[in-house]
């Protein structure tokens, strides 16, 4: 049996996921990180993307987070986000529409708040897009 670490993932609203991974991937501000169990502690920065465990030989499982703190012990990794999804509960209907809003939102730029809050939600947009698409290679 493979050594595994305890991993928390919540966001503001609820726990997404509370269980047991061989590996987590996290998108750090500095560049992806890689963590195995025994891993020297640390206390990082997260940017929006995907987080995702490695749950056995045979089992993956995808998050989406709009960035936040990651912090890792040696037997323990936490992810906490203002949101986090499940890369399979994304509704790619309302990430498609949200993205051509936010479109119409940059082209109609009318104050440089506007703009930046457009750009916010054309990433996210487009992130939780990029998940769903991962979501579907590894299905294949």
């Amino acid at each position: 049996m493979a050594m595994t670490i305890h991993v928390d993932i919540v966001s503001a609203e609820a726990a997404i996921f509370s269980g047991l991974a061989e590996l987590v991937i996290a998108p750090a501000i500095q560049g992806e990180v890689g963590i195995l169990p025994r891993h020297a502690p640390f206390l990082t920065q997260l940017r929006e993307g995907e987080v995702r465990l490695k749950i056995s030989s045979t089992r993956e499982e995808s998050f989406y987070i709009s960035g936040g703190m990651l912090e890792v012990q040696p037997y323990k990794v936490t992810v906490l986000s203002d949101t986090a999804l499940r890369a399979h509960d994304i509704d790619e209907a309302a990430a498609l529409e949200a993205k051509q809003r936010a479109e119409k939102m940059l082209s109609d730029k009318k104050t440089d708040f506007e703009y930046a809050k457009a750009q916010a939600e054309l990433t996210e947009a487009m992130l939780q897009l990029r998940a769903i698409e991962k979501l579907r290679k590894l299905k294949k």
